[in-house]
């Protein structure tokens, strides 16, 4: 199975080099702000969907995964990695975190930090004690952690305003939809997976990575499976990340 992970504690990581950003890391994210904006403005402005083909449910995917790679450029800049200028890194940050369902870049970026420097114990604001063991409950904690009133409403109000302008059936596949099934994709790939259940005692990082596979890793998550790699390496922007497999 694809998706299978397993500990790092049997093959270890290969060791890649930090490099300098360079613009790559603004050209990256301007690429996915560019593919989101592009298909969400196609979808909702310009497109009539037949929902007895397969296409808009494709289409739906595809910016699902959009979607996923906004949140993982914001936490590529959360790593400091966009961009060597720390104005222009958490600017793109805080844009990439707000155009996925208001979240708030710099509210988050001290508890991600929390979640590398005490991965797996009770001061992680992702650990899940496994007295509720399973998907769904370790979701609805991390939710519960991350999820705020405001967004909600904001994303209510966001709702009602675009519904006004553009078809209310394509409001809801191509941006609302999108956004929920990045949310399960971001958690089941980036958290759960990597980090249930028990972790070999020589594993210093508390994770697993998923087998080599890079272009299931990257339409799964932006090849966060190899998450004990990131967590090992957490220098490496995604689009490098494959390199340490």
């Amino acid at each position: 199975m694809t998706t299978a992970t397993h500990s790092s504690a049997a093959t270890l990581p290969r060791r890649v080099a930090p490099a300098p950003l360079g613009r790559k890391g603004v050209a990256v994210a301007a690429a996915v702000f560019a593919g989101w904006a592009g298909l969400l403005t196609f979808s909702l402005a310009f497109y009539e969907p037949n929902w007895r083909s397969p296409v808009p449910y494709l289409l739906v995917l595809v910016q699902a995964h959009l979607y996923t790679g906004l949140f993982i450029t914001a936490h590529d800049a959360m790593h400091g990695l966009v961009s060597a200028n720390k104005r222009i890194n958490n600017t793109i940050g805080t844009i990439a975190a707000g155009l996925f369902a208001y979240n708030w870049f710099p509210g988050q970026l001290p508890m991600h930090h929390a979640h590398h420097r005490h991965v797996g114990t009770q001061d992680d604001p992702d650990f899940h004690d496994g007295k509720h063991p399973g998907f769904l409950p370790w979701f609805l904690r991390f939710a519960w952690n991350y999820v705020t009133w405001w967004q909600i409403a904001l994303m209510a109000i966001t709702y009602n305003v675009l519904k006004i302008w553009f078809p209310q059936a394509n409001v809801i596949a191509f941006w609302m939809v999108p956004a929920l099934l990045a949310t399960f994709q971001l958690f089941f790939f980036g958290t759960y997976l990597p980090h249930r259940g028990e972790h070999a005692p020589d594993n210093m990082h508390r994770s697993r990575s998923q087998f080599r596979h890079h272009l299931w890793a990257f339409v799964s998550c932006y090849f966060f499976g190899y998450h004990y790699e990131h967590h090992d390496q957490p220098y490496l922007p995604w689009w490098r990340l494959w390199q340490a497999k």
